[in-house]
């Protein structure tokens, strides 16, 4: 099923009004390899980024 431009628009703003950005540069090729590992475990490769900083942050 297709979205509407009135989806869209909606969850651009909560997103916009909800979540920080955060640029990430990585060398060629490593994207790829974390997101499948993420996937393995299960995750976006958002989510297991996410998870890992938590992590280091609890420490």
């Amino acid at each position: 099923m297709a979205v509407s431009k009135a989806q869209q628009k909606a969850v651009g703003k909560y997103e916009k009004e909800n979540y920080d950005k955060v640029l990430l540069r990585l060398q060629k090729g490593s994207r790829d390899k974390i997101k499948a590992h993420a996937q393995q475990k299960g995750m976006s490769l958002n989510a297991y980024i996410v998870d890992l900083i938590e992590k280091d942050m609890e420490r």
